[in-house]
């Protein structure tokens, strides 16, 4: 199992990458959400964003398992 990546020499854990990665998504999901209106639809917008973070981090290490990228 792999639990770190080196990137320029500098050992950065898999899970870290994965959460940027996740938080970047997470931003252009929750842009795009509001801009189509789905937070119209939800009676707490930040639990709503804090489930979708967890959702495509989770998502995020699935797939990269195969890839030998393990959190």
């Amino acid at each position: 199992m792999i639990g770190e990546v080196s990137i320029g020499g500098v050992y950065l854990p898999a899970l870290l990458l994965l959460a940027l990665a996740a938080l970047v998504l997470t931003g252009l999901l929750t842009r795009f959400f509001s801009l189509v209106g789905v937070y119209r639809l939800v009676a707490y917008r930040p639990l709503v964003d804090l489930c979708l973070f967890m959702l495509l981090l989770g998502l995020l290490a699935l797939l990269t398992m195969p890839l030998g990228i393990h959190p």
